[in-house]
């Protein structure tokens, strides 16, 4: 332990003093569990931004637009896109109505090329219009996406992901509309010859 001093107000001074603290501090690190040995007597009441947001129930609140709308709307134009490229629902219950019409419409004395149009060509285009709109809906979409930050909190960055996944949906609307008019057109994938 060290020598014991005593000044005239019968306080004790020298190694007993910092012998003292010590011991202080090891108790306020037992009772706290912390290796923490800062003086907390006058610690103030003061909130952080963080605490500032938090409700005494445990839940936060956030200033401003969370990004939730925009990764929603990059998510659509992604599969937007990629249901232009593969095909849907819509696009194939069109075709085969009017799959159904030409065969309908068609006489028995029509020329072959003619059947063949009315039969199949007419539901080709059908669905190359379908998917064309399915690309240009995603391409729309993805653009919005993309643009809506220069319209919102300007100085909120758009997530990484979000512009990623925005830039596929704008990608896979960009080929799918590209392929449907190819296929509208008959450059692609055209009716086959009846002669």
């Amino acid at each position: 332990m060290g020598t014991k001093t005593v000044d005239e107000d019968g306080a004790a001074t020298g190694a007993e003093a910092a012998e003292a603290k010590r011991d202080d501090e090891a108790t306020d690190v037992a009772a706290t569990g912390t290796g923490d040995t800062t003086d907390t007597s006058d610690t103030t009441d003061e909130v952080t931004p963080a605490e500032a947001g938090t409700a005494a129930d445990g839940d936060t609140k956030q200033d401003g637009p969370t990004g939730v709308g925009q990764g929603a709307g990059a998510v659509v134009s992604a599969a937007l896109g990629l249901v232009s490229l593969t095909g849907g629902w819509v696009g194939t219950v069109a075709s085969a109505r009017e799959t159904l019409v030409g065969q309908l419409e068609t006489s028995t004395d029509a020329g072959v090329a003619q059947q063949i149009q009315a039969v199949y060509g007419d539901a080709w285009q059908t669905t190359a219009l379908w998917a064309g709109l399915f690309a240009l809906a995603a391409l729309i979409t993805g653009v919005v996406v993309l643009a809506r930050p220069a319209f919102g909190a300007p100085g909120r960055p758009q997530a990484p992901w979000i512009k990623s996944v925005a830039w596929a949906g704008i990608t896979l609307g960009v080929v799918g509309l590209l392929l449907a008019v190819l296929k509208y057109t008959d450059a692609l994938l055209g009716l086959p010859s009846a002669s």
